[in-house]
């Protein structure tokens, strides 16, 4: 938010709902990692990783992790930036060029990562919002 301007009410509904979908989507995500473990660790596999049902367990906890902190504000801005890599690096990996030949569908799939990513920087630059926030941050506010 810039400085000291009140957050309209209307701000604030609009941040807290973006929350609340960012949210959510790490959480379905972790979700279908627990219920199908197996799957995502031969998901991984397939992309060419090492040790993929530990690096499948990693994301889902990684994803429960993000999910908190987007739910609760707390340590928001890092949250936001290390969830835009994230999502960045799922872009690449499981659905970049080398799998556009196989599936067209796999482009649609990068670019709309792209566009989370966007909203991921987007957040991390202007924050949980002023309400229900905690306000537990390591990046410097400016």
């Amino acid at each position: 938010m810039n400085g000291s301007a009140p957050e309209s009410t209307w701000q604030s509904i609009a941040i807290l709902i973006a929350r609340l979908i960012f949210a959510g989507i790490f959480i379905m995500g972790a979700s279908f990692k627990f219920v199908g473990m197996s799957s995502t660790a031969a998901f991984i596999a397939s992309a060419g990783f090492p040790f993929p049902l530990f690096l499948a367990w990693v994301a889902a906890f990684f994803e429960c992790a993000l999910a908190f902190c987007f739910l609760t504000g707390a340590f928001f801005s890092e949250a936001s930036l290390l969830a835009g890599i994230y999502v960045l690096f799922l872009a690449f990996a499981f659905h970049g060029p080398s799998r556009w030949t196989a599936s067209q569908s796999e482009f649609g799939f990068f670019v709309d990562h792209f566009t989370f990513f966007a909203g991921l920087l987007f957040a991390a630059v202007h924050g949980p919002g002023r309400r229900l926030a905690l306000s537990w941050r390591l990046l410097p506010r400016s």
